[in-house]
């Protein structure tokens, strides 16, 4: 047999597999239907009242300050952010050196401060 011969005998039995696979292309089914509970003037009206509330468009804080709720006392609050500021390795995490474990040798100022007013005030 000639290599023409062959390739149409090859290409016959492909042919013939598709058609007893069965292939068949999706069938269209159509837009399917709705699944909202409003019909179509109630879906208008919250359109229309949507695009006329009065300042929908504006950004957050534009309004003026917003209000925050208060979770501690001022005095307490400013205490430790003051102790954390003045922390000695504040900007320093274990990722800062390769294979490194962070470990604070420094004692905090505020602590070494507090201390030494201890140590006064009780030398009378």
């Amino acid at each position: 047999m000639k290599i023409s011969n062959l390739l149409a005998a090859a290409a016959l039995a492909v042919v013939g597999l598709i058609a007893a696979a069965g292939v068949q292309a999706e069938t269209y089914e159509g837009v399917q239907a709705p699944v909202s509970g409003l019909n179509r003037a109630d879906v208008q009206g919250e359109a229309m009242r949507t695009a006329r509330a009065p300042d929908q468009n504006v950004t957050r804080g534009s309004r003026g300050a917003e209000t925050v709720q208060v979770s501690g006392d001022r005095i307490a609050v400013k205490a430790e952010a003051v102790r954390a500021a003045s922390a000695p390795d504040q900007n320093v995490n274990a990722s800062s050196r390769v294979n490194s474990k962070l470990v604070s040798t420094m004692r905090n100022p505020i602590d070494v401060r507090a201390e030494i007013a201890t140590r006064n005030s009780t030398r009378m």
